[in-house]
């Protein structure tokens, strides 16, 4: 039951971070750093403490009362995820919803699934699962072989928007995604994939707080909601800072106040946008706090991320006018990505027993 559980919460939070991006669609006549970085004030700074209150009274004082090292490393992971955010955006606004999100995603499945593991091989922790844990149990090895599925999905989904590329003038490519571009999108989405992952190291970084929290009697299933108001300060600094830079080169910072945009909408759906985008951790920690955070959790996470963007990038007519072979390559790797969801929830539930 627990593992089901786990299984319920990351698919409502790979649910929330595989839409969140729609939102940003709504917004009228305002350049990406100026939604952005709207949307990333309620993600990163409004929204995470507010989250902790309602679940973790007392968590402020728990914040104080960590040593400076952790929230240092804490921050220094928040600010290099930072990077891979902020790159992530422009990977969806490069390549689309269901081809941005394949590709920034697989790498970042990998990475942050497989270093913690190897983390703990040099630095054992009671309770964290190693390397060897993966590589020597039964269990362990499914999850590792539900890895390697999920990376041949992202490389079947990565392989479909090649077909794309090659496929659909540029004016039909600009009808889905206003500015597609293969080359230049998937330089982004592979760096910020890799940067992404430090976002699971953060987690493990700030673990000491939610255990704090634990410790305190709070619910077990919100504990991590502590560590995300320190993790995410990281994050707000790459991207704020990057964002005013986009501001002052581009000129575009009146378009804060600018009445002849529809700006109560704009920073609504902006809002929307970042709250919603918060919410996939919020309920990665609740999935984390039944299933560990290991391979299994950030695996699973990842995938249905992903399986939720390419729905929305086929509602979106993203893949309209390609060929069945096309269509036939992406529902492929889509599969293949469910089934590396089902074999990562068997090698957990393996373990669980």
């Amino acid at each position: 039951m627990q593992v089901l559980l786990g299984i319920i919460f990351h698919f409502i939070g790979g649910f929330a971070s595989g839409s969140f991006y729609m939102p940003y669609k709504k917004v009228r006549a305002w350049h990406w750093e100026n939604y952005w970085i709207i949307g990333g004030l309620f993600s990163w700074l409004i929204v995470p403490p507010l989250a902790a209150w309602l679940t973790v009274p007392g968590f402020a004082e728990i914040i104080k009362n960590t040593p400076g090292a952790i929230i240092g490393y804490t921050i220094l992971f928040g600010v290099l995820w930072g990077f891979g955010g902020l790159t992530y955006g422009l990977g969806v606004r490069y390549l689309g919803m269901s081809l941005g999100n394949s590709v920034v995603l697989g790498f970042c499945s990998a990475f942050g699934a497989l270093v913690p593991s190897i983390y703990y091989n040099f630095f054992p922790k009671p309770g964290k699962t190693t390397l060897s844990d993966l590589l020597t149990t039964n269990w362990g090895r499914i999850v590792l072989v539900g890895i390697l599925v999920c990376l041949l999905g992202i490389y079947i989904c990565g392989r479909a928007g090649m077909l794309k590329e090659k496929e659909l003038p540029e004016s039909e490519k600009k009808k889905s995604v206003a500015e597609f571009n293969l080359t230049k999108g998937l330089i982004v989405a592979i760096f910020s994939g890799i940067m992404s992952a430090c976002f699971n190291f953060g987690i493990e970084a700030g673990k000491p707080m939610a255990e704090a929290a634990v410790n305190a009697g709070m619910n077990p299933l919100y504990q991590n909601n502590v560590t995300y108001v320190v993790l995410l300060w990281g994050g707000l600094a790459t991207n704020f800072v990057w964002c005013m830079i986009l501001n002052s080169r581009n000129r575009t910072f009146g378009d804060y106040v600018n009445r002849d945009t529809p700006l109560l909408k704009n920073y609504i759906f902006s809002a929307l946008a970042g709250t919603t985008w918060f919410l996939q951790f919020f309920f990665y920690g609740m999935g984390e706090s039944k299933l560990g955070n290991g391979a299994s959790s950030w695996i699973l996470h990842m995938a249905f991320i992903i399986l939720v963007a390419n729905a929305w990038g086929i509602f979106l007519k993203e893949w309209k006018g390609v060929s069945a072979k096309t269509k036939t390559t992406i529902t492929i790797g889509i599969i293949t990505i469910l089934v590396s969801v089902l074999l990562v929830g068997f090698g957990n539930s393996l373990k669980a027993s």
